[in-house]
C-alpha cells in the first residue's frame, strides 16, 4: 500500500506540474475559452489543459505496455488511438474544426481499439463493443465537459471503479488515469484556472473506453454489463438531452446549455451541481465493485436498476431546475 501511495502521488504530482506549464502555455499563447451564451462560464479562461493527463497516461501506458507482454494487441491499438484523439483534440483547441472532421478522425482512433481488442480477444463482439464504446464516450466526455471539475471528476470515479474490476497492468493505467484527474483537478475545481479543452474531455473518454476494452477481454462476460455501471450519470444526461434535442429538430451538433448539469449550474453554481454528481457516481462504485454479482441474472437486473433510477432522477431534476 505504501508504493502504491508512492506511485499515485508521484504521479499526480507529474500532472499537476504539466497542468501548470499547460496553463502558462495557454495564457502566452491566448488560447481561451470566452463566456457566451452557449456556455455555462463567466470568465474568459484558459483551455488545453488536459494535455497534461494525455502525457502522463501515455507514459505510464508504453511503460506498462512492455511490461504486458501477451497483452501487447491492446495497447497497440489504445496507445496510438489516445494519440489520435488528443492530437485533433489538441489542433481543435487551437483552430476550430468541422465537428464531422473531429468524428472522422475519431473513428479512425475506435477502429484502431476495436482492431486491438479483437486481436488481443479472437472474437468480434468485443471488438464491436470496444468501437462503439470509444465512438460514444469521446463524445459523451466532451458534451459534458461544461461546468468546473464535472469532466474530471467523473472519469475519475469511472477509473476507481474500473481498477477494481480490471487486473495486472490494465488495473494500474487506471489508477494512472484515476491519479492524472487528482493532478488537474486543483486548477480546475472549485474554481477554474485552466479548462481541460478538447485535447482533454474527449481523450478522458477515450481512455475510459480502452479500460472498457481491456475488461472485455478479460473478466468474465456476466461481469460485462458492470462496466456501464460507473457511466450512468453522463450518459443518462448526455443521452437523454441528445433524444430531446433530435426529436425536437435542433442542431444537435453544435453548442448549448441544455444538459441537466448546465440547467442545474445556473441555479446553484458549478460546485453544488458536481457535488451531486460525484454522490451519484460514487454510489456506482460501490454497484459495481463491492456488489458480488457473477450471473447475467444478477448483473443484467442490476445495470437496469441503475439506468430506472438515472433516468427517473434525470426527469425530476430537470424539472426542478427549470430556470
Amino acid at each position: 500500500m505504501p508504493s502504491l501511495v508512492v506511485w499515485l502521488a508521484l504521479i499526480a504530482s507529474v500532472t499537476a506540474a504539466a497542468t501548470w506549464v499547460a496553463r502558462q502555455y495557454a495564457l502566452r499563447g491566448n488560447l481561451m475559452d470566452q463566456p457566451g451564451d452557449r456556455r455555462s462560464h463567466h470568465v474568459a479562461t484558459p483551455r488545453g489543459g488536459g494535455i497534461s493527463i494525455v502525457l502522463v497516461v501515455l507514459v505510464v501506458g508504453c511503460y506498462l505496455m512492455s511490461r504486458d507482454l501477451s497483452g501487447r494487441a491492446l495497447w497497440i491499438g489504445f496507445l496510438p488511438g489516445l494519440l489520435i484523439v488528443a492530437g485533433i483534440g489538441w489542433w481543435d483547441d487551437h483552430r476550430p474544426l468541422s465537428p464531422w472532421l473531429r468524428l472522422a478522425v475519431q473513428a479512425v482512433a475506435a477502429l484502431m481499439l476495436a482492431a486491438g481488442a479483437g486481436w488481443q480477444s479472437g472474437h468480434w463482439l468485443p471488438a464491436l463493443l470496444a468501437f462503439g464504446a470509444a465512438m460514444v464516450l469521446v463524445n459523451v466526455w466532451n458534451f459534458m465537459d461544461g461546468i468546473n471539475g464535472l469532466a474530471t471528476t467523473q472519469a475519475g470515479l469511472a477509473a476507481v471503479a474500473y481498477a477494481g474490476l480490471l487486473a495486472g497492468e490494465w488495473r494500474w493505467l487506471a489508477l494512472a488515469l484515476l491519479a492524472g484527474c487528482l493532478g488537474f483537478l486543483p486548477f480546475n475545481f472549485p474554481k477554474a484556472r485552466i479548462f481541460l479543452g478538447d485535447v482533454g474531455s474527449g481523450a478522458l473518454g477515450f481512455m475510459l473506453a480502452g479500460l472498457i476494452a481491456a475488461a472485455l477481454t478479460t473478466v468474465p462476460p456476466a461481469t460485462a454489463p458492470l462496466l456501464l455501471i460507473p457511466l450512468t450519470a453522463f450518459l443518462v444526461d448526455a443521452g437523454f438531452t441528445l433524444a430531446g434535442r433530435i426529436l425536437r429538430g435542433e442542431r444537435w451538433w453544435t453548442p448549448h446549455v441544455g444538459h441537466l448539469y448546465q440547467r442545474g449550474s445556473r441555479r446553484f453554481g458549478h460546485t453544488a451541481v458536481t457535488l451531486v454528481y460525484m454522490a451519484f457516481g460514487s454510489i456506482s462504485i460501490l454497484l459495481s465493485v463491492a456488489w458480488p454479482l457473477t450471473t447475467w441474472a444478477a448483473t443484467i437486473p442490476m445495470v437496469a436498476l441503475t439506468y430506472g433510477v438515472g433516468g427517473m432522477l434525470w426527469v425530476l431534476l430537470r424539472r426542478g431546475w427549470r430556470d
